[in-house]
């Protein structure tokens, strides 16, 4: 299966390991992400509250990019998939917007259809591919590792059509093929604070303290959105003083986590970007 792939800004600089990971694994899944050729920034969260019309446009062009390739667009980044798929939803619904919105595409030689179908990274790997093929594709089970499962505020809500939104399990399922146990938690979906860490740090610094406190017992908390991993690896010292207590927990991609079960090379997984250290969780795998 081939599927055009827009990883966002994020896995370009921040979450290259998501990137890397995701783009080995689907190769070693008998599936393929190919790089949509020349898409733009989605404009991630902020760009509504300046200019609703560019909000909408800029995740236009990378929907009617994708559709010239008759493929469905795939994206592991949840805020690209949140807007992606919002716009994708609006415009179809709304045709004075489309009307606007022909006559700023059309200036760079672009039409929007409506035809490209929108997918999160996550959906693919569980619903296409499927979980029997990732446990079948597993050269190292991660048994005895207690995975938290953490989805994020976008992934599967309000436009995950192939999960639930608040306990979600696409996750779950994967996590348990690799041979690792889910570890019980329900802030499966509760934000993470986003950018809060940069505009509203007390209010960031307490949702972050919460997501980690709660994951308290396990080895490591896996995500597919690169804000949560950015916040939950990254300020780990103000969670510990938020708390308490220590906190060092190692916070993977999904794809990652699979990639170790699938005992693929470092430069796949680039784990040694990670802030909080994997070692320990490396120590505890089980040979090849």
């Amino acid at each position: 299966m081939k599927y055009s792939y827009m990883p966002g800004c994020s896995l370009l600089s921040t979450a290259r390991g998501y990137d890397t990971s995701a783009r080995a694994v689907v190769r070693e899944l008998n599936s393929e992400l190919i790089e949509l050729e020349d898409w733009n920034c989605c404009g991630a969260n902020a760009l509504e509250s300046v200019s609703y019309l560019l909000s909408v446009a800029m995740p236009a062009r990378n929907l009617a990019l994708a559709e010239a390739t008759n493929r469905d667009l795939v994206t592991s980044c949840s805020s690209c998939f949140l807007n992606l798929f919002k716009v994708n939803h609006r415009l179809k619904r709304e045709p004075e917007l489309r009307k606007k919105l022909d006559a700023i595409l059309g200036a760079a030689g672009l039409k929007y259809q409506g035809k490209a179908r929108v997918r999160h990274l996550l959906d693919v790997i569980a619903n296409d591919i499927g979980v029997e093929a990732v446990a079948k594709r597993v050269d190292r089970k991660l048994s005895g590792l207690k995975v938290v499962p953490y989805y994020g505020c976008q992934t599967v809500r309000p436009y995950g059509e192939y999960d639930g939104p608040y306990l979600p399990n696409s996750m779950d399922k994967l996590i348990e093929a690799v041979g690792a146990e889910t570890h019980p938690y329900l802030w499966k979906t509760v934000c993470c604070g986003g950018v809060l860490m940069t505009t509203e740090k007390s209010i960031g610094r307490k949702l972050v303290a919460d997501l980690l406190g709660a994951a308290k017992g396990a080895d490591c908390i896996v995500t597919v959105c690169p804000m949560c991993q950015m916040n939950l690896d990254a300020y780990q010292g103000e969670a510990a003083a938020e708390l308490g207590m220590k906190v060092r927990i190692p916070v993977l991609f999904l794809t990652q986590l699979m990639g170790l079960a699938f005992n693929l090379p470092e430069k796949d997984l680039l784990l040694g970007q990670n802030i909080a250290s994997v070692r320990g969780l490396l120590r505890q795998l089980q040979p090849v």
